[in-house]
């Protein structure tokens, strides 16, 4: 369990909030607007209305005993660059900020942000891949090179093993794993027999990936 300070509720912020609830870390959330604070009550351990942007206030948090301190203002970039600033100067070890552009993201790395995410140009991303293709389920991409594709079962490899397929001589690919009827089989072994209703997850490199769906 980890201590978090999360700034900014909207709606980056409030399913941040909620997921970070789910995994049971303690959450301290931070919003200028008092309904947006209200509706995330249930799911953070304390919370409270203030202006991020204001030195006296970051004072008062104690951010320096934080593990993480998330930046997730998306509608101020202005309030967003102060606040990150802010934080690095009152201690905070570690600064996770919300950019839309990439000059965002250089200024907030300049004014002391640790990492940079990109909600928006991720979640895009992400549905380019998965809806341009009709056998695609989800996409992950670990670098430009190389992701993470569920994907169904290529017709062609029903009723045949992987020994059988040589999957990765043939196909430059690792399948991590198998559902099947909401099972999940990690790491199945080398004659596992594919199922029609199969759908796998695979890693390998794009192109390789691009090819075998194709």
């Amino acid at each position: 369990m980890k201590s978090i300070l999360l700034i900014g509720l909207g709606r980056f912020g409030r399913h941040m909030a909620m997921k970070l609830h789910e995994r049971h870390h303690e959450v301290l959330a931070i919003d200028q607007n008092e309904s947006r604070v209200n509706d995330l009550l249930p799911y953070v351990t304390h919370a409270q209305i203030g202006d991020s942007t204001n030195d006296a206030f970051i004072e008062t948090l104690g951010v320096r005993n934080f593990d993480l301190c998330v930046v997730a203002i998306g509608d101020d970039f202005q309030a967003s660059l102060e606040t990150t600033a802010l934080l690095k100067e009152h201690g905070a070890r570690f600064v996770l900020a919300r950019a839309s552009r990439e000059v965002h993201a250089k200024f907030l790395l300049r004014n002391g942000a640790d990492r940079i995410v990109y909600p928006e140009k991720e979640t895009a991303i992400r549905a380019a891949v998965t809806y341009s293709a009709d056998n695609v389920f989800d996409y992950v991409e670990l670098t430009p090179e190389y992701s993470i594709y569920e994907i169904a079962v290529p017709q062609g490899w029903v009723g045949k093993s992987i020994v059988q397929l040589a999957v990765r001589t043939k196909y430059h690919v690792t399948i991590l794993a198998i559902k099947y009827d909401d099972v999940l089989n990690p790491l199945p072994r080398p004659d596992y027999v594919f199922q029609p209703e199969d759908i796998l997850l695979i890693l390998g490199m794009e192109k390789d990936i691009l090819h075998l769906i194709k």
